[in-house]
């Protein structure tokens, strides 16, 4: 009884240590294998939802390079480009065999939102 008086703050406090320890080793495996499972649906058309609530599907994405900016349609015809990590979750993945490998996916360089848009305003004025 007395060895329970002396130590048995210590026991509490050490318990609660690895209990957070192992918590925290949980969550991260958790969120780990939630980012993998983003990474293997975010393909070229997949459905998104990105950070600022719009819906749109994947036109490009690098996933191996996140500096590259993913090209999302909006709308058919609007094409924005945002930082790939602006992307929230997919809300509609591509079914395996279905979906595009992301070497026949568009270089995001062979899509010029800007350009096109100049040269759609130019022929509307014609």
């Amino acid at each position: 009884m007395d060895f329970f008086a002396q130590y048995g703050l210590l026991i509490v406090l050490a318990l609660l240590l690895v209990f957070m320890f192992v918590s925290q080793r949980r969550r991260m495996a958790k969120h780990k294998a939630e980012q993998e499972t983003m990474r293997r649906n975010t393909v070229p058309g997949a459905e998104v939802l990105l950070q600022g609530g719009l819906y749109g599907t994947i036109v490009a994405y690098d996933p191996d390079n996140l500096d590259e900016p993913a090209l999302i349609e909006l709308a058919p015809g609007v094409v924005v480009r945002t930082h790939s990590q602006a992307i929230l979750r997919v809300v509609t993945p591509i079914e395996g065999a279905d979906a595009p490998s992301p070497s026949d996916a568009p270089a995001i360089e062979s899509i010029d939102p800007i350009t096109d848009a100049t040269e759609r305003d130019k022929k509307s004025d014609d």
